[in-house]
């Protein structure tokens, strides 16, 4: 008997990591001879019941992504003005939605570019979000270029040309030069000149240089990345998701 206690003690110690050397203490409250006869007893068991290490871990794991979780959220409610109403993002889809959709781009990610058409699904079939994206160019200066372009549109021609410009990047092939930019904006509607010189501007930049320090601030790196909540909450979605892994989650908002 004395040596199932050991292995109760042991284990018991073993499942208090929220008490500072609760396991260390079981231990030192032992001669040689038990600690030796612990240990022997706690290794043959695991030999014997493997499968408690994966249930270990499993747990543990679980609470780490519980812990993620939670701090992305208090992360949101911290910076929830500058992710759904900054002011110079576009916004699309349900102006009075009951949930808004944020979505961090980058025109040259093909990830990005796979998203767009599940975004769309998603926002056409719920018919009550608000979508709203953000220029975030991350892999290198051809993406800085066309966030610039797209900006500049936004500033210059309003929502509806925007989106126009920005399905045509995300289906962008090859690089981009100043007289390919300059056709697009034509076939776009605008004047060519006035968007090219747009896209050195300082309040294109100003826009560039806020989204880049709202994701510093949420831990976002990479794109894309999105943000689906409402008022001062949210959950954080990095990288790509179904339509119907998005409705999921804004059914379990909802609810």
């Amino acid at each position: 008997m004395r040596s199932l206690s050991l292995v109760a003690a042991g284990f018991l110690a073993l499942s208090l990591p929220a008490l500072p050397g609760a396991a260390q203490s079981i231990f030192d409250g032992l001669d040689e001879a038990d600690r030796t006869a612990l240990r022997a007893e706690i290794r043959a068991y695991l030999l014997e019941n493997p499968e408690v290490i994966f249930e270990a871990v499993e747990a543990f794991e679980q609470r780490n992504a519980t812990a993620a979780a939670e701090m992305e959220g208090a992360l949101v409610e911290i910076n929830a003005d500058a992710i759904f109403f900054d002011g110079h993002s576009w916004a699309g889809g349900n102006p009075d939605g009951d949930l808004i959709l944020v979505e961090f781009v980058d025109y040259r990610c093909s990830f990005c570019r796979r998203a767009f058409e599940q975004v769309m699904e998603f926002v056409g079939d719920d018919g009550n979000i608000r979508l709203v994206m953000k220029e975030f160019p991350i892999l290198g200066p051809q993406s800085e270029v066309m966030s610039r372009f797209a900006i500049a549109v936004l500033q210059l021609g309003g929502d509806e040309i925007y989106f126009e410009a920005h399905e045509r990047l995300l289906n962008w092939e090859g690089a981009l030069s100043e007289s390919s930019l300059g056709a697009l904006a034509a076939e776009l509607g605008l004047d060519a000149e006035a968007v090219l010189a747009r896209m050195s501007d300082a309040s294109v930049t100003e826009v560039l240089d806020a989204n880049r320090a709202l994701a510093q601030r949420l831990q976002i790196s990479g794109t894309p990345t999105f943000v689906l909540g409402a008022g001062s909450s949210g959950e954080m979605i990095r990288g790509l998701l179904p339509a119907a892994g998005l409705a999921e989650i804004a059914a379990e908002l909802r609810d």
